[in-house]
């Protein structure tokens, strides 16, 4: 769907200050709704010319003729990467109360392009919103490149998120602005492995206690309870104030070869715990995502952020998870442990993975993925 028209909107630049400009803008607006726009990630189409969503990893792809390129979305949305054709990726930032739009490109050579853009901050503050692109006058996207076949999904929490992975210091805390989901080991691998990766993670979720939660554990907030869900909700009242919280996920939409569960780290990193709660929750949630995936592979993964007597209840807790279920007639579950944080060149902010340290991770787990997959 497209049309032409002539309006007053702000445009912001991609370094995104606050200071708005008002100017005419002239062009093709093409909306969501559009054919030819793929979409990956858990988003929500009840409004279908605003789609929304709030976890990180979710893209928006296209191919497009003409010399230039803008993208609309709600005003502070956050955070996106987007790439034209084979150029470095950028930073996108829709942060003022009034950026509406962001000139992605200009002056290219007149034909056709490509743009990918990635969702990389957890959205469960912004509910961003994509409102469509602005193209040159008169003309309109056309075909993209099919999605890849290979499909992988990732269940995590903040080291799958990318939480501080453009943080210099670890002392630092958390910023949005540090966050980059698109430089996480999940991403990093998807990319090497040529795969689609859909992402269910948020900072400091646990498969039955989330960070600092109670040794009774978070059952009304914890992943087993987000699984089912399109949107993430921190607390159980937001899903009926938000009409996209409350919509369960259809799992037909994204059937992945293989699941990545990298869980445990929350509920074990302070004192407290219930170990017998978290084997009985982490035990149903295997079920539950079994159920759900009924095809897929699934690896639990430990990494990088548990050390010494924790690291080793994590392995040995997913060690028994992975041989019960293989006694149980599931032989598809396996298990992989990436390599923990060794040193302060690896620490970005709140002491978390880096992106270098992501970078290893993602090396380690590409290696392991495409031997078990067969992916070469």
């Amino acid at each position: 769907m497209k049309r032409t028209f002539f309006a007053f909107l702000m445009v912001l630049t991609a370094l995104g200050a606050k200071a708005i400009t008002t100017v005419p803008l002239k062009g093709t607006i093409i909306s969501p709704t559009d054919q030819h726009i793929l979409y990956t990630g858990r988003i929500s189409f009840t409004n279908p010319e605003r789609p929304t969503w709030n976890y990180p990893g979710v893209q928006i792809i296209a191919a497009f003729e003409g010399t230039s390129l803008r993208m609309m979305a709600k005003p502070q949305s956050g955070y996106f990467m987007a790439q034209i054709d084979q150029a470095e990726p950028f930073k996108v930032a829709f942060r003022g109360e009034r950026d509406s739009v962001v000139t992605l490109a200009t002056a290219l050579p007149d034909g056709r392009h490509l743009v990918r853009l990635m969702y990389i901050i957890e959205g469960y503050e912004f509910f961003p919103e994509f409102w469509g692109f602005v193209l040159d006058k008169g003309r309109q996207l056309i075909d993209a490149p099919v999605l890849p076949s290979r499909k992988i999904e990732f269940i995590g929490n903040s080291i799958t998120c990318g939480y501080g992975n453009e943080g210099l210091k670890k002392e630092e805390h958390f910023d949005y602005a540090t966050e980059n989901h698109y430089y996480s080991y999940a991403s990093i691998a998807a990319r090497n492995l040529e795969a689609q990766h859909w992402v269910v993670a948020r900072s400091g979720i646990g498969a039955y206690r989330n960070y600092d939660g109670p040794k009774k554990g978070n059952p009304e907030s914890c992943m087993p309870v987000q699984y089912e869900y399109t949107g993430y909700a921190w607390k159980p009242e937001l899903r009926k104030e938000q009409t996209f919280l409350r919509e369960k996920w259809d799992f037909s939409r994204y059937q992945p070869d293989v699941v990545c569960i990298n869980l445990g780290t929350n509920d074990l990193s302070t004192p407290n715990y219930d170990l017998a709660l978290l084997k009985q929750s982490y035990q149903k949630f295997l079920k539950l995502v079994r159920q759900h995936n009924p095809k897929a592979k699934i690896v639990l993964l430990t990494g990088s952020m548990l050390y010494n007597q924790e690291l080793q209840i994590a392995k040995q807790l997913l060690d028994e998870l992975t041989d019960k279920a293989y006694k149980a007639g599931d032989q598809e579950v396996y298990r992989f442990d990436m390599n923990h944080i060794d040193g302060e060149a690896f620490l970005g902010n709140d002491w978390h993975p880096n992106v270098y340290q992501d970078e290893k991770m993602a090396n380690e787990l590409t290696a392991y993925l495409r031997k078990l997959m067969n992916w070469f």
